[in-house]
């Protein structure tokens, strides 16, 4: 297996107006022996490009790439023992499944003995034996992909790299994939590093995750540790289905509590800015931003809604009108009409809420962000 250790990694690619476009800046990162490590973030975010500078399809700028304590900067693709999934299949089309599976042992010289046994097991680890003598146009796409996912598994590398090897499927496929490789990783016991730019698929699947943001890994740390206390405004607001709210406004002290009070928009009249008390376990950390601007996050699944008439809590409700309902069966989606735009609550699929309906809503600021709007760092 294979300890993965990237210091200072960086990479520069040439502009067309002859101007430098820093893909990866200064990353360092370690991926331990036998992790399935996850690096997720939106397009051009530069993940893809560090994993092609792991499997050596791409020069470093600058910095070290660590294989099991040995630098790998100068070894060539094919002498690094690592395998590489594409986001396209790129199987050979006049080859069967045994025979793309197959190929590169046998470029390898193995034995034909050893390579019917290597084959034949991973077919039967990724139930292929019904398809082995069919071709990719015979296959189905989540065939095609455990094919590739086989192809790159027969050779038993140190280390697995795997480029959205999901993201041509339908959503059914994938999420069946999804599964299928968790439990890969765990019957092979392997180092693997996936890229995915779709953060349900990184939550479920990384034992960390690493966010990247143009070119800097911003956070790295459990899925649970990433949804519950991102480092900063951008790992909150990017992982998470439906994203984090965020209100942008000052921490006012009134006697002996703290209130975040919503900034006031010029030419918005008709709705009240948002109003609402601290929770005792931010206040400590706010003091030192009383008078000062603030931005305030809180999920959907922390904004609980009622009829207006409802008693709740005082100094923590507000009111909103529902401009658009989604119901996704399990669960539904209110987009609510605020004062600075709308913002997302999260309810029981059993409640029932009609567009225009005048609604009261609850914060729990228990489970309140707040960042610097200055440096987007969490605050509480």
């Amino acid at each position: 297996m294979a300890q993965v250790v990237l210091e200072r990694l960086t990479k520069v690619f040439p502009g067309p107006g002859g101007e430098s476009i820093r893909a990866v800046d200064n990353l360092s990162l370690v991926v331990e022996d036998k992790e399935l490590l996850v690096l997720v973030g939106p397009s051009g975010c530069g993940k893809t490009t560090t994993l092609r500078l792991i499997s050596g399809l791409e020069e470093p700028t600058a910095g070290t790439i660590s294989i099991n304590g040995q630098v790998v900067n100068q070894l060539s693709s094919k002498d690094r023992d690592i395998a590489l999934v594409f986001q396209n299949h790129a199987l050979y089309p006049h080859m069967s499944a045994y025979e793309n599976m197959a190929f590169g042992l046998r470029l390898r010289h193995y034995p034909k003995a050893e390579i019917e046994r290597r084959v034949k097991d991973t077919s039967q680890t990724l139930d292929l034996n019904a398809c082995l003598d069919r071709r990719p146009a015979a296959l189905s796409g989540g065939q095609r992909q455990r094919v590739a996912l086989g192809r790159a598994i027969v050779r038993q590398p140190k280390l697995f790299l795997l480029d959205e090897p999901l993201s041509n499927l339908d959503t059914q496929t994938r999420l069946q994939m999804r599964n299928e490789t968790a439990r890969l990783h765990a019957r092979l016991g392997s180092t693997m590093i996936y890229v995915t730019h779709d953060q349900v698929e990184a939550l479920t699947l990384g034992h960390r995750v690493a966010v990247m943001e143009a070119g800097v890994i911003q956070q790295v740390a459990a899925p649970v540790d990433l949804y519950q206390h991102p480092a900063n405004r951008f790992v909150a607001g990017f992982i998470g289905s439906p994203p984090m709210n965020f209100f942008e406004g000052t921490v006012l002290g009134k006697r002996d509590a703290l209130v975040f009070q919503e900034a006031a928009r010029a030419g918005v009249t008709e709705s009240i800015p948002i109003t609402v008390q601290m929770d005792n376990v931010s206040m400590p950390a706010l003091r030192g931003y009383v008078g000062k601007q603030v931005v305030f996050g809180i999920r959907p699944e922390d904004i609980a809604c009622s009829p207006s008439q409802s008693n709740t809590a005082p100094g923590r409700t507000l009111e909103a009108v529902v401009e658009i309902v989604q119901p996704l069966g399990s669960e539904t989606y209110l987009h609510l009409a605020g004062h600075a735009g709308s913002f997302v609550a999260r309810v029981p699929a059993t409640d029932h809420f009609d567009v225009s309906q005048r609604l009261s809503f609850l914060f729990d600021m228990r489970h309140a962000h707040f960042f610097d709007p200055a440096t987007e760092r969490t605050i509480v």
